[in-house]
């Protein structure tokens, strides 16, 4: 990997430079929501689409948050008196951080965005020039070691994230350190890997702008840095899984034929999580001729393991090499390099009979069960971030009714979860409905069809009665055999409890 192209990073090793930093910034409100209440949304928004003229316009006055936002954000050297009034030169310059420019103007040696933090906390991601604005195919560099920043794939991972306290954390890939920063709110120990020696840096610049604590950070591709003994309760990875041919850019492209790095990624992380520890993960799978795009995730899912997997979006292989094409700002380039780039994807897709590539969320999680449980599924529709809370709660609920036969399921309690909604579909005038959809309004917004005795089974579920007087008192009502819907009904209690639609009491 070559990062020569490259400016020099600002140390890392002076923590108090970039306590005096943090401090600074945070004085003159360059914050999440100073940004936003400086730019506008117009302009706040144009910037996640790698427009930066909007905010160019927004900062043409000389105050502190105007100034921060061209340095860090904008690129733009800024005149010495102005950046001094604002932050302490001298520290700044011996450290790294700026650097001379043109005539008495400085310059951010790297990108500073404003992140809040999920409890409030005002954060900073450090990042390469011109990556923490659209991604790599706004205003950044090309080059093969480049470092972006946020980007939607990273605040995905991040919100999906099983928050639990824990004693240990991983962070594999960790790039700008954006997963590893919010590991450490809740990890006694944080570790943080790269096969980018420069992400490394960065991401240990990211953590002291936060004033997080360091993390333990280590070089080597997946999981060659961990040690053999080592085990984690939590493992997070947002890896370069983009299905590519070769490896031009280290942080898109894995460097493996197809999907085998997100594959290698699944199954060798089994054997690093502590009983009860979730693995989590962002990646992309081939859709194959002739195969179940299911079966191939199911295949990877290593022994011992729960798993959940959720398929986002799905592209052909045209819209895929586009966006990728697209991304990397090769559209903008050579038409005839950009052609024959455009082929060497589809000529690698045809050649592993590849017709389509899935996007999804991989979680895993260590268990001791004899027959572990694995989902895998399609929902493409929207969702409520933060999901954190919601995926913790999908493995609670998979405990239950492994450990709850029919009998006992009967016994059991249930209560609706809150913000369920009912909606009966049918004709007008029509006495019955023709079925009823009970949605969901938070988490995955689920909905699902149910009969009327479903229905009327989730509508009283508040803790009080068990199942089955719940039931018995339905079969009195409908003049229905209480035993006979005692037989029928719980496998849709089982599928209401395992879609979140009911909890145990």
């Amino acid at each position: 990997m070559s990062t020569s192209r490259l400016p020099a990073l600002p140390a890392s090793d002076r923590s108090d430079v970039a306590a005096r930093l943090r401090e600074a910034l945070l004085g003159a409100s360059f914050t999440a929501d100073g940004l936003l209440e400086l730019l506008g949304a117009p302009a706040y928004a144009a910037l996640a689409r790698s427009e930066t003229v909007p905010a160019l316009r927004a900062t043409r006055g000389d105050t502190p948050l105007e100034t921060l936002v061209r340095l860090f954000l904008l690129q733009q050297p800024v005149p010495h008196a102005r950046v001094a009034g604002v932050l302490p030169v001298g520290a700044c310059l011996e450290a790294g951080w700026l650097v001379p420019a043109g005539d008495d103007e400085l310059a951010a040696t790297v990108d500073v965005r404003p992140y809040g933090g999920p409890a409030g906390e005002d954060w900073f991601i450090v990042s390469d020039l011109g990556c923490a604005v659209g991604g790599a195919a706004g205003i950044g560099s090309k080059d093969e070691g480049v470092v972006l920043g946020v980007g939607g794939a990273s605040t995905t991972l991040a919100g999906i994230t099983v928050r639990a306290p824990v004693s240990s954390a991983l962070d594999l890939g960790t790039g700008s350190g954006i997963q590893a920063l919010h590991a450490a709110q809740h990890a006694t120990r944080v570790t943080a890997t790269d096969l980018n020696p420069r992400a490394l840096h960065i991401t240990a610049l990211t953590l002291a702008l936060s004033g997080a604590p360091a993390a333990d950070l280590r070089e080597g591709s997946l999981f060659e840095p961990v040690r053999d003994e080592e085990t984690y309760d939590l493992i997070v990875s947002n890896p370069p899984f983009v299905i590519s041919p070769g490896a031009r850019l280290t942080y898109r492209d894995g460097g493996m034929g197809g999907d085998d790095l997100c594959r290698s990624l699944v199954q060798g992380a089994g054997e690093r999580l502590n009983e009860g520890g979730f693995a989590q993960f962002l990646a992309n799978w081939q859709h194959v001729a002739g195969e179940d795009w299911q079966d191939r995730l199911r295949s990877w899912v290593p022994r011992g393991c729960d798993a959940w997997i959720v398929q986002r979006e799905v592209q052909d292989v045209t819209q895929y090499a586009e966006l990728w094409l697209r991304d990397a700002g090769d559209h903008r380039g050579d038409p005839a390099e950009y052609q024959a780039r455009y082929d060497a994807w589809l000529d690698e897709f045809e050649a592993r009979k590849v017709k389509a590539v899935g996007f999804g969320w991989i979680t895993l999680r260590r268990t001791e069960a004899a027959v572990p449980s694995v989902t895998v599924e399609e929902w493409p529709h929207p969702v409520e971030q933060p999901l954190g809370d919601t995926v913790r709660a999908h493995f609670g609920r998979l405990d239950y009714l492994r450990a709850h036969d029919d009998a006992a399921l009967l016994e059991g309690h249930f209560r609706l979860t809150a913000e369920i909604v009912q909606e009966q579909v049918g004709l007008p005038g029509a006495e019955d409905p023709e079925h009823v959809v009970l949605r969901q309004n938070r988490g995955m917004r689920r909905a699902t069809k149910v009969d009327t005795v479903g229905a009327g089974f989730a509508g009283v579920c508040d803790g009080s009665l068990s199942a089955g007087r719940i039931l018995d008192a339905i079969a009195q009502l409908v003049g229905e055999d209480p035993v006979l819907l005692r037989d029928r009904t719980p496998a849709q209690i089982r599928l209401l409890v395992e879609q979140g639609f009911l909890d145990p009491a």
